[in-house]
């Protein structure tokens, strides 16, 4: 397998990581909760089939400042077009999972020549007050992981500090990437995506892990009647809200069916 690479790009005045890997067809990942703060497993399974690229989300880590430039839901879904093209992705397959899933569905929707597929796992974006999404942002300090995963070490690993970090610094870009997601989804993760699911005309892999705690099971279906025909579920066994963590090799062989 090929190594690593990162390169910069540039959005709306403000760098953002881009992390390569892998040869093929370009493939896409808008990360969830906490964004992508290191390369996991999850992306080298994928890596081993597609050319996976990662392009830092506004105010993620590697998105520097980048969600202060980001006044409305329109700015959060153009500057992530604008990543797509810059990254080197336009055109080409797109995995969202939660917080970025529920971008990576707009940009699909508003810019469909951007999306040949698009694979979610438990994407916010819809609200349903009769069958609530839990609040990650209202959770007691170190609850977040056992929410997010039934293996909640994998958050932890996922999100613990690099080498070469000083700790009061890694711990502002761990905030900075939790103001983010409040700043796009604060506090029921409602963008009004069900007024525009019909437009997606893709196909569209729906994943959720059975074990998901954030996400209730309902919604996976809201979706699905909300896009039609094209889309499809599925479900993976034991996983949780961030079920590429819990089950990289599952989640990762689901997708990459859906995408051949």
């Amino acid at each position: 397998m090929s190594e690593l690479k990162e390169r910069t790009v540039t959005v709306n005045g403000v760098a953002a990581r881009v992390w390569e890997k892998g040869e093929g067809t370009p493939a896409g990942y808008f990360p969830g909760y906490g964004g992508a703060p290191r390369w996991h497993a999850f992306l080298d399974a994928l890596a081993a089939k597609r050319k996976v690229i990662v392009p830092s989300l506004p105010g993620f880590p590697g998105g520097g400042l980048g969600h202060l430039k980001c006044d409305s839901h329109l700015d959060w879904v153009i500057a992530c077009g604008d990543l797509l093209d810059f990254a080197g992705l336009s055109g080409g397959d797109l995995i969202g999972v939660g917080f970025g899933g529920a971008l990576a569905a707009d940009v699909a929707a508003i810019f469909p020549q951007k999306v040949r597929k698009l694979a979610l796992v438990s994407a916010y974006g819809l609200y349903d007050d009769k069958d609530p999404i839990a609040n990650i942002w209202a959770q007691r300090p170190g609850a977040a992981p056992k929410m997010l995963c039934v293996k909640p070490e994998r958050f932890a690993e996922l999100t613990a500090m690099p080498n070469g970090y000083n700790p009061v610094e890694w711990r502002i870009e761990m905030i900075r990437a939790a103001e983010a997601g409040a700043r796009l989804l604060w506090p029921f993760g409602n963008t009004h995506l069900d007024r525009r699911l019909g437009r997606i005309k893709q196909p569209v892999l729906l994943l959720r892990g059975s074990e998901d705690k954030v996400m209730p099971a309902s919604y996976q279906q809201k979706f699905a009647s909300g896009i039609g025909a094209n889309a499809k579920t599925a479900t993976i066994a034991g996983a949780g809200h961030l079920a590429e963590l819990d089950a990289p090799d599952e989640v990762a062989r689901a997708i990459l069916g859906f995408l051949d």
